[in-house]
């Protein structure tokens, strides 16, 4: 049996001032290629499906479109569980129109999917809380799958049964699995994990959590979760939350985070992206692929030593959205600006870094003319503070303040 993994796909997200739909577009375009391609039995998605509880429209429509061309008309099902950003009840609602598609959602640790046939010969033969069971047309091994969409600590344990302060969060899941995969995981099919939690190796340092990322590990959120407490029974366990993919642990199975298939802050510059390709029977361990993904725009950070190093850098690095620090002599003038803004439609931030930047400041402010009159002080002001001169509508405004200065006083 063949299985891809995937997860935090953010849909709606933004860079700053930049949209990211055509490039979650091309993206999920891709997944969906691969998937034809490798010709996967089912696909799992990991969480984080959209950026907020309420997302745009053409987020929740691109969802959607790119979920049904998975299923590949019903043949494959594609299991998606809620992440921290997701609302589990938008996650759920379209449930009983998805599973005439062969899209299975999971809102909530608790979550019970109803049984269903579809004509493909796609069928859930079973299911309890946190758990599924599936037919796959073409194979003649079930897919069991333990669920654990996100939750916080307090509402797991609720879920779970078990409110008590002080039995641990790890240990009632590990718990919870051990008696599902007990009940329903025998070597006679394939058995995963998939989950949207913060899990590490006993005794390996914590990876950081994404930037700009709703974290996890805080009070409120859930404790980490260790790789010793998932069952023997399971094969391979698909996690989400973690933008950059990476092996956690290969004890008591595969245990990878697939990451998300855009960089989606600069913390994740130069990032390659995957999916995350299973190939596993009965009884054995998973052997697991890395595919590369290609679209997108890459997130790359540069430090330029004037503006002339970085048109030239600029110019090359065109097909990528990017965070620009300038290391001058002075401050960075209304032309510079112009003239990097022309050089490249990608800049998302540029962070000036000025040499001798005290005693610059201490010169202009030496410099200042004071036989000028307040509105040529503004200007002056507002050119050296940022970076160019302003509009007439700020210059109105600065003339109505005035004004109203001068007939209260």
């Amino acid at each position: 049996m063949k299985i891809l993994h995937t997860s935090d796909w953010h849909l709606g997200k933004r860079l700053e001032n930049f949209s990211r739909m055509e490039e979650q577009q091309a993206v999920l375009q891709e997944i969906c290629e691969i998937a034809d391609i490798e010709n996967v039995d089912a696909v799992l998605v990991a969480g984080d499906l959209f950026d907020t509880f309420n997302p745009p429209t053409e987020a929740v429509d691109l969802f959607y479109k790119a979920l049904k061309k998975l299923t590949k008309n019903g043949y494959r099902p594609v299991i998606a569980i809620a992440g921290n950003h997701d609302s589990p009840d938008r996650i759920e609602a379209p449930d009983p129109l998805a599973r005439e598609c062969g899209i299975i959602f999971a809102g909530y640790p608790n979550s019970i999917v109803p049984p269903f046939q579809l004509d493909s010969g796609l069928k859930v033969i079973q299911s309890s809380e946190g758990f599924v069971e599936i037919t796959i047309p073409g194979q003649n091994i079930p897919l069991r799958v333990l669920l654990t969409p996100y939750a916080n600590e307090f509402r797991l344990k609720t879920y779970l049964g078990n409110e008590n302060e002080e039995h641990e969060l790890r240990t009632l899941l590990q718990e919870n699995w051990e008696k599902l995969a007990a009940l329903y995981c025998d070597s006679n099919g394939v058995n995963v994990l998939l989950s949207h939690l913060f899990v590490v190796k006993k005794g390996d340092k914590q990876p950081e959590e994404p930037e700009d990322e709703k974290p996890i590990l805080h009070v409120g959120g859930a404790q980490a979760i260790y790789t010793e407490n998932i069952p023997k029974q399971i094969q391979y366990a698909a996690f989400g939350h973690l933008h950059r993919m990476h092996l956690v642990d290969t004890e008591p199975c595969p245990v990878y985070y697939s990451g998300s298939p855009l960089s989606y802050s600069f913390a994740e510059a130069n990032q390659k992206k995957q999916v995350i390709l299973i190939d596993t029977e009965p009884g054995e361990k998973a052997k697991v692929s890395q595919l590369e993904l290609t679209k997108g725009r890459k997130l790359l950070r540069f430090r330029a030593e004037g503006i002339d190093q970085a048109l030239e850098w600029l110019n090359e690095n065109q097909n990528s959205l990017v965070e620009l620090t300038m290391v001058t002599d002075t401050f960075l003038t209304a032309q510079d600006r112009k003239l990097l803004g022309n050089a490249h439609n990608g800049i998302v931030t540029i962070i000036p870094e000025v040499k001798n930047k005290t005693e610059l400041m201490e010169s202009k402010s030496k410099g200042i003319d004071m036989s000028k009159n307040m509105e040529e002080l503004f200007s002056d002001y507002f050119e050296h503070s940022k970076g160019q001169k302003p509009n007439q509508d700020i210059k109105n405004l600065f003339a109505e303040i005035l004004a109203v200065r001068d007939e209260q006083e």
